[in-house]
C-alpha cells in the first residue's frame, strides 16, 4: 500500500521540477493530485502523462498566477472542495530572473523575481498551512514509523539561496527568501503537526534552464564546479520532494535538502 494516500497539491507543475514531481506522486501510488501553474496546456500536458501511468489517479488541474493573492487563495480551495484536504504540498512554480547584476537589474525585474520566487512560494505556503491546520490528522506509516500529520509542505529554493554567483543577486536573494521563512513557519506549526521544510536543487535539466543561450552560457561554470559534472534532472529532485513528503521524514523539520551534485561544497 503506498504511503501517500492522502492529497497531493503541486505548482508549477506545468513543466520541468513540478511536473517531474506530480508524476512521482502518481508513480508512487497517491490518487488524488492537483497539478497548478499559469501554463494550461502545460497542465493538460502533465495531465495526459499521469493518465497514462494510471487510470486511477484522480487529477485536478487548476490554472493560476503566482502574481495574483486571490488565485493561490482559490487554488487551495478548489483542491479541498475537491477532496476535502490538502496532505502534501510541493511548491515548485518558479523563475530563473533576468541574469545580471543589481546595477543592471531594474526594479520591475526585482519584482517580478521576487512577487513569483519568493512571495508567490510565501502565499502558497500559507494557504496550505491554514487549510492544513484544520484537518483532522492522518496516520502516516507504519509499526515505529506511523506517526499522526496533518501536512507536509515542501518549498522549491536553490543551491542558489545558500551561495552566489555573479549576475543573480535577486534570483539568489529570493530563493535565500524561500530558506528562511520555510525554517520560521517550520518552528511555528511543527505544533499543529504540520511540517515544512525545501529542497534546494543544482542545476537541472528543464525547460527553465535550457531556454535562452545566454542562460545557458551562464550555468555552464557551476556544472564545472559540482563533482559529479552533470546537470540533475528533474527526476531526482522530485525523489528529494517526496522523500520530505512521506513518512521516512518523519522527523525532519525546517531542513533545506542540497540537491546539487556537490555543488556548494566544492
Amino acid at each position: 500500500m503506498s504511503q501517500y494516500t492522502g492529497v497531493a497539491l503541486v505548482t508549477g507543475a506545468a513543466s520541468g521540477i513540478g511536473r517531474a514531481t506530480a508524476i512521482a506522486f502518481a508513480q508512487e501510488g497517491c490518487t488524488k493530485i492537483s497539478i497548478c501553474d499559469r501554463n494550461l496546456l502545460g497542465l493538460q500536458e502533465t495531465q495526459t502523462l499521469i493518465s497514462e501511468i494510471s487510470k486511477d489517479v484522480d487529477v485536478l488541474v487548476i490554472e493560476v498566477d503566482m502574481l495574483e493573492e486571490s488565485q493561490i487563495d482559490n487554488m487551495v480551495k478548489k483542491t479541498v472542495e475537491r477532496w476535502g484536504r490538502v496532505d502534501y504540498a510541493v511548491n515548485a512554480a518558479g523563475i530563473i530572473g533576468n541574469n545580471a547584476p543589481s546595477t543592471q537589474t531594474t526594479a520591475a525585474q526585482f519584482d517580478l523575481i521576487t512577487n513569483i520566487n519568493y512571495r508567490g512560494t510565501w502565499l502558497s505556503s500559507r494557504f496550505e498551512i491554514a487549510q492544513m491546520q484544520t484537518q483532522t490528522p492522518l496516520e502516516w506509516g507504519n509499526g515505529k514509523k506511523r506517526q499522526k500529520v496533518r501536512g507536509s509542505i515542501v518549498n522549491i529554493a536553490s543551491q542558489l539561496g545558500l551561495v552566489g554567483r555573479p549576475d543573480a543577486p535577486a534570483y539568489c536573494a529570493s530563493k535565500a527568501a524561500v530558506i528562511a521563512f520555510t525554517r520560521g513557519d517550520s518552528i511555528d506549526y511543527a505544533k499543529d503537526d504540520i511540517r515544512v521544510n525545501c529542497v534546494c536543487p543544482g542545476v537541472t535539466e528543464t525547460p527553465m534552464t535550457q531556454g535562452e543561450p545566454k542562460f545557458r552560457e551562464a550555468l555552464k561554470p557551476a556544472i564545472d564546479i559540482a563533482p559529479m559534472k552533470r546537470m540533475g534532472t528533474p527526476e531526482e529532485i522530485a525523489d528529494a520532494c517526496l522523500f520530505l513528503c512521506g513518512s521516512g521524514a518523519g522527523f525532519v523539520c525546517g531542513h533545506a535538502l542540497v540537491v546539487d551534485g556537490g555543488y556548494i561544497i566544492n
